[in-house]
């Protein structure tokens, strides 16, 4: 993959035009998990600190597009920005309008680009009116270079140049460490309710891995293909012959999907609904599973502990109430303490890291959803492919 990096650019007096992701959370006007924030901070205080004239742009919410929306607006990202900044960073809402007055090494936030028609379908004349306004188009939004839209793919086909930013970079350095050449044995943990919305993940990753563990009610449509009863569990019964397929797939190969031996079942999805650990093969047809026991977690931490790649994305049970979530701990321990290079992204994934307090132990962590399973399926990422063609002019 080769693209310019903002590394290899000088940017001193340079109109600099930064697509970041900041699309977080906002509870009563304040920012209440900054996670993006930060991890687009050092490509923001790198083009400020290099004399540029920085703007940033990024969506957030789902307001109805070409509708100026108070409730979506980015001022309290501008606010969190100022604070982690030291100084302040101006919201500019007319920047389509009049061309924005940006000193050297002073930094402004565009309002929300959703609140422009055109942005989502990648619209051309909206595109061409961003990179009117820079010299310099930094795409560092891995969490959106999934999609084709006018502030990550349109902007940077028409602006002067077009780089990737320091975080995406370091995405996509991370991602190829993780799967063009892994460290043998690799280990994919796949988790989430639906084998329907993994599917192509799954069997993009049982071509690669040599073990493929699948959590979650992912994982139940894999105990039924293999014979057992899973009773009121989460499970896609038109999907069993392919998770049949897969499982006989990987065997083939001298692979494996480990499937459970022990379960953690309820009645009921509650927080206070009882855990009842039982084999298997014993699931009643009135109860649900939730998390994977102790033998199957335990058989888990074995084979990642071997593991030279592990790539993680998604949990192995409802970790949310801590009495279904002893599987999820175990993996994740498991991980933290693994000699192996780790790789891990998702929502789900990300809270799994934080409830058990992972975070400096998991080798990567990346901020996207989307983009990263795109990228796992093996599918062109379009903001990248545009860095890729940008190099290559």
């Amino acid at each position: 993959m080769s693209f310019i990096k903002l590394t290899d650019l000088d940017l001193a007096g340079k109109r600099v035009l930064i697509r970041a992701d900041l699309n977080v959370p906002v509870k009563d006007g304040k920012v209440t998990s900054d996670a993006r924030i930060t991890a687009s901070m050092p490509t923001i205080e790198h083009c400020a600190k290099a004399g540029a004239k920085v703007q940033v742009m990024s969506h957030r919410g789902r307001p109805t597009e070409g509708e100026v929306d108070a409730e979506n607006s980015m001022q309290p990202i501008a606010d969190d920005m100022s604070a982690k900044l030291g100084k302040q960073v101006r919201l500019v809402k007319d920047y389509l309008e009049s061309t924005p007055d940006v000193a050297e090494g002073e930094v402004v936030l565009f309002e929300n680009v959703r609140f422009n028609a055109g942005e989502k379908k990648d619209n051309e004349e909206l595109a061409k009116k961003y990179a009117a306004l820079c010299d310099v188009f930094v795409m560092d939004a891995f969490g959106t270079a999934h999609r084709a839209q006018a502030s990550t793919h349109g902007a940077g086909k028409f602006a002067p140049v077009a780089c990737a930013g320091l975080l995406l970079a370091d995405e996509l350095d991370n991602l190829a460490k993780a799967l063009a050449n892994p460290a043998r044995p690799m280990v994919a943990i796949v988790g989430g309710s639906k084998v329907s919305t993994k599917l192509t993940v799954l069997e993009a990753l049982s071509e690669k891995v040599d073990q493929l563990v699948v959590g979650g009610g992912i994982a139940n449509t894999f105990l039924k293909a293999m014979g057992n009863n899973v009773g009121k569990s989460l499970c896609e019964d038109d999907l069993v012959p392919t998770a049949q397929a897969l499982i006989e797939k990987m065997k083939g190969r001298g692979a494996n999907i480990p499937i459970a031996t022990d379960v953690v079942v309820g009645k009921n999805f509650a927080e206070e609904e009882p855990a009842v650990l039982k084999s298997a093969d014993e699931v009643a047809d009135d109860e649900m599973i939730f998390d994977i026991g102790p033998d199957s977690a335990n058989e888990l931490a074995e084979i990642i502990k071997q593991a030279g790649t592990i790539v993680w994305n998604g949990p192995v049970g409802v970790f949310e109430f801590d009495q279904f979530g002893e599987g999820t701990k175990t993996v994740s321990m498991a991980i933290a303490n693994s000699a192996g290079f780790s790789l891990a992204g998702g929502g789900d994934t990300i809270a799994a890291i934080q409830k058990y307090d992972i975070y400096d132990k998991v080798s990567y962590i990346s901020t996207a959803g989307g983009a990263f399973l795109e990228y796992l399926e093996g599918k062109t990422l379009p903001a990248v492919a545009m860095l890729e063609a940008r190099a290559a002019e």
